[in-house]
Protein backbone atom coordinates (compact mmCIF):
# COMPACT_ATOMS: atom_id res chain seq x y z
CA UNK A 1 0.00 0.00 0.00
CA UNK A 2 1.30 3.32 -0.80
CA UNK A 3 1.94 5.95 1.62
CA UNK A 4 -0.53 8.29 -0.27
CA UNK A 5 -3.62 6.14 0.39
CA UNK A 6 -2.43 5.79 3.99
CA UNK A 7 -2.75 9.25 4.66
CA UNK A 8 -6.04 9.53 2.67
CA UNK A 9 -7.23 6.54 4.63
CA UNK A 10 -6.41 8.55 7.84
CA UNK A 11 -7.96 11.54 7.07
CA UNK A 12 -10.80 9.96 5.65
CA UNK A 13 -11.22 8.14 8.99
CA UNK A 14 -10.00 10.90 11.22
CA UNK A 15 -13.25 12.89 9.43
CA UNK A 16 -15.51 10.21 10.28
CA UNK A 17 -14.69 10.17 13.72
CA UNK A 18 -14.30 14.25 14.29
CA UNK A 19 -17.56 15.33 12.12
CA UNK A 20 -20.79 15.80 14.11
CA UNK A 21 -24.19 16.90 13.30
CA UNK A 22 -26.36 18.87 16.01
CA UNK A 23 -30.26 19.52 15.58
CA UNK A 24 -31.63 22.96 16.04
CA UNK A 25 -32.15 22.16 19.65
CA UNK A 26 -28.86 20.55 20.55
CA UNK A 27 -25.49 22.10 21.71
CA UNK A 28 -22.43 20.76 21.59
CA UNK A 29 -20.10 21.55 24.89
CA UNK A 30 -16.90 20.94 23.72
CA UNK A 31 -13.46 19.54 26.22
CA UNK A 32 -10.14 19.42 25.10
CA UNK A 33 -7.55 18.25 26.76
CA UNK A 34 -10.20 18.10 29.88
CA UNK A 35 -10.71 22.20 29.23
CA UNK A 36 -14.39 23.22 27.96
CA UNK A 37 -14.24 25.62 25.50
CA UNK A 38 -15.49 28.83 26.03
CA UNK A 39 -18.66 28.77 23.62
CA UNK A 40 -20.98 25.59 22.93
CA UNK A 41 -21.06 24.41 19.34
CA UNK A 42 -24.31 24.00 16.91
CA UNK A 43 -26.61 23.51 16.07
CA UNK A 44 -25.44 22.31 12.21
CA UNK A 45 -22.20 20.51 11.16
CA UNK A 46 -19.26 21.20 13.45
CA UNK A 47 -15.73 19.89 13.54
CA UNK A 48 -14.65 17.75 16.53
CA UNK A 49 -10.81 17.02 16.69
CA UNK A 50 -10.76 13.85 17.83
CA UNK A 51 -8.76 11.99 19.71
CA UNK A 52 -8.08 15.53 22.14
CA UNK A 53 -11.47 16.90 21.37
CA UNK A 54 -14.78 15.26 23.69
CA UNK A 55 -17.98 16.46 23.07
CA UNK A 56 -21.17 16.57 25.56
CA UNK A 57 -24.77 17.30 23.45
CA UNK A 58 -27.23 19.44 25.47
CA UNK A 59 -30.83 19.76 24.60
CA UNK A 60 -32.30 23.05 24.77
CA UNK A 61 -35.67 21.75 24.84
CA UNK A 62 -38.33 22.05 27.05
CA UNK A 63 -38.18 19.08 29.65
CA UNK A 64 -41.83 18.07 31.72
CA UNK A 65 -40.58 16.74 34.78
CA UNK A 66 -43.30 14.83 36.89
CA UNK A 67 -42.53 15.10 40.72
CA UNK A 68 -43.85 11.90 42.35
CA UNK A 69 -46.46 12.00 45.02
CA UNK A 70 -45.02 13.47 48.22
CA UNK A 71 -46.29 12.93 51.35
CA UNK A 72 -47.08 16.99 52.60
CA UNK A 73 -48.24 17.76 56.69
CA UNK A 74 -49.98 20.79 56.49
CA UNK A 75 -49.57 24.07 58.66
CA UNK A 76 -52.90 23.02 60.51
CA UNK A 77 -51.36 19.22 61.27
CA UNK A 78 -53.03 17.30 57.90
CA UNK A 79 -51.46 14.74 56.32
CA UNK A 80 -51.88 14.89 52.15
CA UNK A 81 -50.18 13.47 49.08
CA UNK A 82 -49.01 16.33 46.81
CA UNK A 83 -48.51 15.32 42.37
CA UNK A 84 -47.15 18.20 40.41
CA UNK A 85 -45.23 18.67 37.43
CA UNK A 86 -42.42 21.31 36.36
CA UNK A 87 -41.57 22.40 32.94
CA UNK A 88 -37.82 23.83 32.64
CA UNK A 89 -35.61 24.09 29.69
CA UNK A 90 -31.12 24.76 30.08
CA UNK A 91 -30.24 27.94 28.61
CA UNK A 92 -26.74 27.67 29.61
CA UNK A 93 -25.36 24.83 28.38
CA UNK A 94 -22.02 24.96 29.86
CA UNK A 95 -23.25 25.85 33.07
CA UNK A 96 -25.46 22.76 32.91
CA UNK A 97 -22.88 20.49 31.95
CA UNK A 98 -20.05 21.66 34.27
CA UNK A 99 -21.62 23.36 37.63
CA UNK A 100 -24.52 20.25 38.08
CA UNK A 101 -23.47 16.18 37.54
CA UNK A 102 -27.00 15.45 36.49
CA UNK A 103 -28.78 18.41 35.93
CA UNK A 104 -32.48 16.22 35.69
CA UNK A 105 -31.65 14.28 38.40
CA UNK A 106 -30.82 17.58 40.72
CA UNK A 107 -34.16 19.77 39.37
CA UNK A 108 -36.16 16.31 40.41
CA UNK A 109 -34.63 16.47 43.77
CA UNK A 110 -35.29 19.74 43.98
CA UNK A 111 -38.68 20.18 42.97
CA UNK A 112 -39.52 17.21 45.80
CA UNK A 113 -37.70 19.01 48.16
CA UNK A 114 -39.20 22.65 47.40
CA UNK A 115 -42.53 21.03 47.11
CA UNK A 116 -42.73 19.69 50.83
CA UNK A 117 -40.94 22.63 51.96
CA UNK A 118 -43.36 25.14 50.58
CA UNK A 119 -46.86 23.25 50.68
CA UNK A 120 -46.39 22.62 54.19
CA UNK A 121 -45.80 25.89 55.11
CA UNK A 122 -49.96 26.52 53.81
CA UNK A 123 -53.14 25.36 55.24
CA UNK A 124 -55.55 23.13 53.93
CA UNK A 125 -57.95 25.56 52.95
CA UNK A 126 -54.84 27.21 51.06
CA UNK A 127 -53.91 24.40 49.75
CA UNK A 128 -57.10 23.35 47.45
CA UNK A 129 -58.38 26.83 46.65
CA UNK A 130 -55.07 29.10 45.90
CA UNK A 131 -52.76 26.36 43.73
CA UNK A 132 -51.63 28.94 41.42
CA UNK A 133 -50.34 30.98 44.07
CA UNK A 134 -48.48 28.01 45.54
CA UNK A 135 -47.25 27.29 42.23
CA UNK A 136 -45.69 30.62 41.71
CA UNK A 137 -44.41 30.44 44.70
CA UNK A 138 -42.88 27.09 43.85
CA UNK A 139 -41.36 28.24 40.44
CA UNK A 140 -39.69 31.13 42.01
CA UNK A 141 -37.82 28.99 44.75
CA UNK A 142 -36.70 26.44 42.26
CA UNK A 143 -35.72 28.52 39.65
CA UNK A 144 -33.70 29.96 42.68
CA UNK A 145 -32.08 27.24 43.07
CA UNK A 146 -31.69 25.57 39.85
CA UNK A 147 -29.94 29.45 38.38
CA UNK A 148 -26.33 28.55 38.96
CA UNK A 149 -27.11 25.38 36.46
CA UNK A 150 -28.20 26.94 34.02
CA UNK A 151 -31.87 25.80 34.09
CA UNK A 152 -34.54 28.29 33.35
CA UNK A 153 -37.73 26.79 35.27
CA UNK A 154 -40.85 28.24 33.59
CA UNK A 155 -43.84 26.57 35.19
CA UNK A 156 -44.95 24.30 37.81
CA UNK A 157 -48.46 23.41 38.41
CA UNK A 158 -50.00 21.52 41.39
CA UNK A 159 -51.81 18.18 39.47
CA UNK A 160 -53.66 16.36 42.30
CA UNK A 161 -54.08 16.45 46.44
CA UNK A 162 -55.09 14.14 47.39
CA UNK A 163 -56.94 13.70 50.95
CA UNK A 164 -57.23 10.98 53.09
CA UNK A 165 -60.89 8.93 53.17
CA UNK A 166 -61.39 10.74 57.33
CA UNK A 167 -61.18 14.38 55.98
CA UNK A 168 -62.85 14.30 52.61
CA UNK A 169 -65.84 12.31 55.14
CA UNK A 170 -65.34 15.63 57.21
CA UNK A 171 -65.15 17.91 54.53
CA UNK A 172 -68.44 16.58 52.76
CA UNK A 173 -70.25 17.08 56.11
CA UNK A 174 -69.22 20.53 56.52
CA UNK A 175 -70.13 21.59 52.66
CA UNK A 176 -73.66 19.67 53.66
CA UNK A 177 -73.90 21.92 57.09
CA UNK A 178 -73.01 25.09 54.88
CA UNK A 179 -75.92 23.82 52.14
CA UNK A 180 -78.49 23.43 55.22
CA UNK A 181 -77.50 27.01 56.90
CA UNK A 182 -78.01 28.89 53.08
CA UNK A 183 -81.46 26.83 52.94
CA UNK A 184 -82.69 28.06 55.77
CA UNK A 185 -80.98 31.73 55.65
CA UNK A 186 -82.87 31.86 52.38
CA UNK A 187 -86.24 30.30 54.22
CA UNK A 188 -86.57 32.74 56.47
CA UNK A 189 -85.95 35.54 54.29
CA UNK A 190 -88.67 34.47 52.35
CA UNK A 191 -91.15 34.07 55.17
CA UNK A 192 -90.13 37.62 56.22
CA UNK A 193 -90.92 38.70 52.83
CA UNK A 194 -93.87 37.53 53.04
CA UNK A 195 -95.03 38.12 56.01
CA UNK A 196 -93.91 41.91 55.08
CA UNK A 197 -96.28 42.06 51.81
CA UNK A 198 -99.68 40.11 53.82
CA UNK A 199 -99.03 42.97 56.44
CA UNK A 200 -99.22 45.42 53.19
CA UNK A 201 -101.86 43.83 51.89
CA UNK A 202 -104.23 43.47 55.17
CA UNK A 203 -103.71 47.32 55.79
CA UNK A 204 -104.97 48.20 51.98
CA UNK A 205 -107.82 46.00 52.77
CA UNK A 206 -108.63 47.45 56.14
CA UNK A 207 -108.64 50.59 54.37
CA UNK A 208 -111.63 49.60 51.63
CA UNK A 209 -113.92 47.07 53.32
CA UNK A 210 -115.74 46.66 50.40
CA UNK A 211 -112.49 44.94 48.86
CA UNK A 212 -112.70 42.13 51.25
CA UNK A 213 -115.89 41.17 50.19
CA UNK A 214 -114.82 41.56 46.39
CA UNK A 215 -111.74 39.19 47.71
CA UNK A 216 -114.38 36.22 48.69
CA UNK A 217 -116.54 36.48 45.22
CA UNK A 218 -113.21 35.99 43.45
CA UNK A 219 -112.50 33.00 45.82
CA UNK A 220 -115.87 31.38 44.96
CA UNK A 221 -115.81 31.93 41.16
CA UNK A 222 -112.13 30.03 41.42
CA UNK A 223 -113.70 27.26 42.74
CA UNK A 224 -116.22 26.99 40.84
CA UNK A 225 -114.44 26.89 37.88
CA UNK A 226 -113.11 23.62 38.64
CA UNK A 227 -116.60 22.44 38.45
CA UNK A 228 -116.64 20.82 42.38
CA UNK A 229 -119.41 19.13 44.00
CA UNK A 230 -118.51 20.68 47.71
CA UNK A 231 -118.76 24.49 47.50
CA UNK A 232 -116.65 26.52 50.64
CA UNK A 233 -118.01 29.77 51.46
CA UNK A 234 -115.86 31.82 53.31
CA UNK A 235 -117.25 33.81 57.06
CA UNK A 236 -115.68 36.83 57.63
CA UNK A 237 -114.31 36.32 61.13
CA UNK A 238 -116.36 39.44 62.41
CA UNK A 239 -119.62 37.57 61.96
CA UNK A 240 -118.70 35.15 63.96
CA UNK A 241 -116.84 37.26 66.71
CA UNK A 242 -120.49 38.99 66.35
CA UNK A 243 -122.71 35.71 67.21
CA UNK A 244 -120.17 35.03 70.33
CA UNK A 245 -120.99 38.46 71.45
CA UNK A 246 -124.96 37.99 71.57
CA UNK A 247 -124.70 34.59 73.21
Amino acid sequence: MQPLTVVILAVVFWLLLSVKVLNEYERGVIFRLGKVLPKPKGPGLIIVAWPIDRMMRVSLRTVVLDVPPQDVITRDNVTVKVNAVVYFRVVDPLASVIQVENFLYATSQEAQTTLRSILGQAHLDELLSERERLALRLQEVIDQHTDPWGIKVTQVAVKAVDLPVEMQRAMAKQAESEREKRAKIIHASGELEASKQLAEAAAKLQMEPVAIHLRYLQTLVEIGAEKNSTIIFPIPIDWMKALIREK
